[in-house]
């Protein structure tokens, strides 16, 4: 099923995430912002893990998280060892609710509340493991941008 599959890519890019975040020669390098750089690993990080314990945590797996997706973008200086805890806490979020979706789910309308397109479930995941990759890259850059 599906659902195994987006396990596994969750699971790879995250742990991906993590070898980013410890590949940082300081902790101050991942919150640096330059004239063409506005948003830095650090923010980065936060929003992946914001959006991910939104759309999959509190979303599909009803865990009352309640997202400030502002301070994803604001909040700074959270230690390496902090984020890290946050990436691994979102890896169970993302398998352990995952696990639990059925194919009838999988194919029933979602909607984020926007005025979008209809579409269903399985293809707002399969974007959620592409915003995921986008970022994931995007901090790969900037760290080796930085040196």
């Amino acid at each position: 099923m599906l659902t195994h599959t987006l396990i596994t890519l969750f699971k790879r890019d995250l742990n991906r995430l993590i070898t980013e975040i410890e590949a940082y020669n300081s902790e101050e390098a991942l919150w640096l912002i330059t004239p063409k750089i506005s948003n830095c690993s650090g923010n980065l990080s936060l929003h992946i893990i914001g959006n991910l314990k939104w759309f999959i945590g509190a979303q599909l797996g009803n865990s009352g998280y309640i997202r400030e997706r502002d301070l994803e973008f604001s909040q700074k200086g959270i230690a390496k060892a902090e984020l890290i805890n946050q990436v691994r806490e979102t890896i169970q979020i993302v398998e352990n609710t995952l696990q639990t979706v059925t194919s009838q789910q999988l194919q029933a309308q979602f909607s984020r509340g926007r005025a979008e397109e209809p579409m269903t479930l399985e293809y707002f995941l399969v974007h959620l493991v592409a915003h995921l990759s986008y970022h994931l890259w995007q901090i790969n850059y900037h760290r080796r941008l930085l040196g």
